[in-house]
């Protein structure tokens, strides 16, 4: 398979050596409008081809698919170029900034036959995989209640950089740059994190966005510092679950941490991501009367960008699919939604 990566930013490296290291994969060309990071970028990962558009990239049109690491507001017309030339597609997240959006670039991809697929990169999480595993076998029976949390301390911590004079974050906290706060960038992971996890969609909503005060009139520079920091959601879940769902930038002492607990009649499953490694504790059969968990080690699992590959090979579309994350995407506009009107929706 010949990839043509989109974009030459931070994420664009973790694409380059991550299919670089599939077999059978070249990095056959690299697309930015940045000449020198686009010359660095071809160099370290060893790109055959460097092009300052994509246009010119599908002029030249000697790849099968791309891999899509531009912004979030650049997915939907530079996806819907590639799938109008017959390229498969292989996006960061969201795959749009709004469900009308990802719903075109879905029912292109369907139209064409392509494969349209998400990076939603917690699906690498194999402690995930093997919760969900175990909630859909029916060993902790019928699930009556989720809890999903995304936490991370950027807005605290200066671990990751200083939010207050780098545009790589100070970007996410305006609205006017693209940013849709911690709902529209970490809030898609958590709701993955949760449906995927309790193997069931959410049925109805209700959520609540923040934005805090962080400078002298919210704003820094030519940024407005006017997106959502931190959001709550209580969510039905179409298996008759209740569920709570919450993200942060504020979660001091927490560098990037995802946790999911899945409770039902029998037992119960828990996850914890960290950005040092992933812990699965369980609860199951007599476990249950003396209130014991035990953790579960777990075998790695494919990755989404070797589920890409193996997904254009077949040319059967994988999950996490286009259409997948765009029903992610009903649920976070819905969530803004409610956030204004004070009361509840049906996804």
């Amino acid at each position: 398979m010949r990839l043509l990566i989109l974009g030459t930013g931070g994420m664009a490296n973790q694409h380059a050596r991550h299919f670089g290291a599939i077999p059978g994969v070249t990095l056959a060309g690299a697309v930015d409008v940045d000449p020198l990071k686009l010359e660095d970028f071809c160099k370290t990962h060893g790109v055959e081809r460097a092009f300052g558009s994509l246009e010119a990239a599908l002029q030249w049109g000697e790849f099968d698919a791309i891999a899509n690491v531009t912004p979030d507001a650049i997915h939907h017309p530079t996806t819907m170029a590639g799938l109008a030339a017959g390229k498969h597609v292989f996006c960061e997240k969201p795959l749009a900034t709004d469900y009308a959006r990802a719903l075109e670039m879905t029912e292109a991809a369907e139209a064409a036959g392509l494969v349209g697929m998400v990076n939603l990169t917690y699906r690498n999480v194999a402690e995930l995989q093997k919760a969900r595993e175990i909630v859909t076998s029916g060993e902790i029976g019928a699930v009556k209640h989720v809890e999903a949390s995304y936490l991370q301390s950027w807005l605290v911590s200066r671990a990751w950089g200083d939010w207050r004079t780098e545009s790589k974050w100070l970007w996410r906290l305006s609205k006017k740059h693209g940013s849709n706060g911690t709902l529209g960038d970490i809030g898609i992971h958590i709701v993955d994190f949760a449906v995927y996890g309790s193997n069931s969609d959410i049925e109805r909503l209700f959520c609540r966005l923040k934005t805090f005060d962080k400078a002298e009139g919210n704003r820094i520079g030519e940024y407005d510092l006017d997106a959502n920091d931190s959001f709550t959601m209580s969510v039905d879940f179409d298996n008759g679950a209740l569920g709570v769902i919450h993200a942060s930038r504020w979660a001091t002492g927490h560098f990037n941490e995802l946790r999911l607990r899945v409770y039902g009649a029998k037992g119960g499953v828990e996850v914890q991501h960290r950005h040092d490694g992933s812990r699965l504790r369980v609860c199951l059969g007599d476990d249950a009367e003396t209130g014991d968990w035990k953790e579960m080690s777990v075998d790695p699992v494919p990755t989404n960008y070797q589920r890409f590959v193996e997904a254009v090979r077949s040319g059967q579309t994988l999950e996490p699919s286009f259409r997948h994350a765009t029903n992610l995407q009903r649920v976070l506009d819905l969530a803004t939604i409610t956030d204004l009107e004070r009361h509840e929706h049906a996804v």
